[in-house]
């Protein structure tokens, strides 16, 4: 029998601590008064560190590593004592479909990247055209051209019927676009926001199938596709909202107004209120005879299935989340606009700034560590949904077809149900990974955009 990881951890720690004291004596010995000062207090520090590093190792870091180097193992109900190494089998299994579709993964991925080029090249040259002039920016235009082409060729190479001809009238829109609302605005990014929007609709409506269709057609066919497809569509519409009301509701804390305190607690309790229990009256709520159905028919309008149609299953659970969150993130909103000088808005008095300039000018800029802070933690939290549907739904992912599977609810179902650890280390794993891309996107895009006031 080997040893376990625990009693392994205990021992090389207690070896650790025999070495920094061991350390401490021979620094004594050997270095300088001042030298041995300043190496006793590191090694006093880290001495100091070392339990928590010990739980940490325990409860967090062991089995992290160890979960994931079983994700290569056949790792089961009948395999749990000695599993078995299977590679990327875990991984394969994840994406397998059960039956074979008529849409081509290839095809899907060659045209999304066709689009993607082709929406770089028309973006430099709608929003660089003045420095096309510029010699020390041709060498850009050069290169996006290449990418341009290297698209239709890509096209071609593939046999794309009536792509091409469908992308021209995509540019020819876009371009018509360009001259609508990009050239009307100050601000690059949000031009460009603006046309990828458009870009994007235009083509799913030409029908350019892309890897989103190729997702939407896959997903019926796989259940951890169907989950990854339920849980971006729950990120997507929540975190945003959440951000929104959070902020509008921040703003609203922070002016004069009788009995803020009060609702500014009002706001934060549902923060502090179980999971569970909340569920729960959201359940009745959203029953067909709950309350939310009493007002409509009181509005004069029918009953909608909440909890019934599939349709309806992310919806709901995305309202009971930004219920429970929005006072969290108001409260952290409200930190960071009480943080901002009101020298800034003083000075932008005496310019005679409307409020409309000054949130755009300053609150907004200076609020941005505190927006990337709560984008980059509610986008995390809300990839981990996973209660609200398990209760909710009574623990079941949705009321049929999978409709509230999502990638947390699949690894549970995985690991408790099916007994098939190994698969359900493999997809915690992935859903790192997703979650570990859309981190450091937003990241790299926060360094130019968040602006630390000193």
């Amino acid at each position: 029998m080997g040893i376990p990881a625990e009693y392994l951890i205990l021992v090389i720690s207690f070896a650790i601590v025999l070495f920094l004291l061991l350390l401490k004596f021979l620094f004594k010995k050997t270095l300088t008064p001042v030298n041995y000062r300043k190496a006793n207090e590191s090694i006093t520090a880290y001495l100091y560190l070392l339990p928590s590093f010990v739980v940490l190792s325990i409860f967090v870091f062991w089995p992290v590593i160890y979960s994931f180097i079983l994700s290569f193992f056949k790792w089961d109900f009948q395999n749990q004592a000695n599993p078995a190494f299977i590679g990327l089998e875990n991984y394969k299994k994840l994406f397998q479909l059960k039956n074979p579709i008529d849409v081509s993964f290839n095809q899907a991925f060659f045209n999304s990247l066709l689009i993607l080029l082709t929406f770089i090249f028309l973006m430099h040259w709608i929003f660089d055209i003045k420095k096309i002039q510029n010699k020390k920016h041709k060498n850009i235009v050069k290169i996006m051209s290449v990418l341009g082409i290297a698209g239709i060729i890509l096209t071609v190479f593939f046999n794309v019927i009536g792509i091409i001809s469908s992308l021209i009238l995509v540019i020819a829109y876009t371009i018509l676009a360009a001259k609508k609302f990009a050239y009307n605005t100050n601000d690059k990014l949000m031009g460009r926001l603006i046309l990828f929007f458009v870009f994007i609709f235009l083509t799913s409506k030409i029908g350019i199938l892309d890897i989103i269709k190729y997702v939407s057609i896959a997903k019926q066919e796989a259940d951890f596709i169907k989950a990854i497809w339920n849980t971006t569509y729950y990120v997507l519409l929540s975190t945003p909202i959440t951000i929104f009301l959070a902020l509008l509701i921040a703003l609203l804390m922070n002016r004069k107004l009788f009995g803020k305190t009060f609702f500014r607690t009002i706001y934060f309790i549902p923060f502090v209120t179980s999971v569970v229990a909340v569920s729960l009256v959201w359940q009745w709520i959203f029953n067909d005879n709950g309350l939310l159905n009493y007002f409509l028919q009181q509005m004069g309008f029918e009953k909608v299935l909440w909890l019934k149609d599939e349709k309806f299953t992310i919806p709901t659970v995305a309202i009971i989340s930004i219920w429970k969150l929005i006072g969290y993130y108001s409260v952290i909103f409200l930190s960071g606009l009480q943080n901002i000088s009101r020298t800034y808005y003083e000075a932008a008095e005496v310019d005679g700034a409307n409020p409309w300039q000054k949130f755009k000018f300053i609150t907004w800029p200076l609020l941005s560590p505190t927006t990337f802070f709560i984008l980059i933690v509610s986008m995390i939290g809300a990839f981990k949904v996973f209660s609200e549907i398990f209760v909710l739904y009574s623990g079941m992912p949705g009321p049929y077809n999978n409709s509230g599977l999502t990638v947390v609810y699949f690894i549970y179902d995985k690991f408790y149900t099916q007994q098939r650890m190994g698969e359900a280390s493999a997809a915690a794993y992935v859903l790192f990974g997703i979650i570990l891309l859309f981190t450091f996107i937003q990241i790299k895009a926060g360094k130019k955009r968040v602006h630390y006031d000193s």
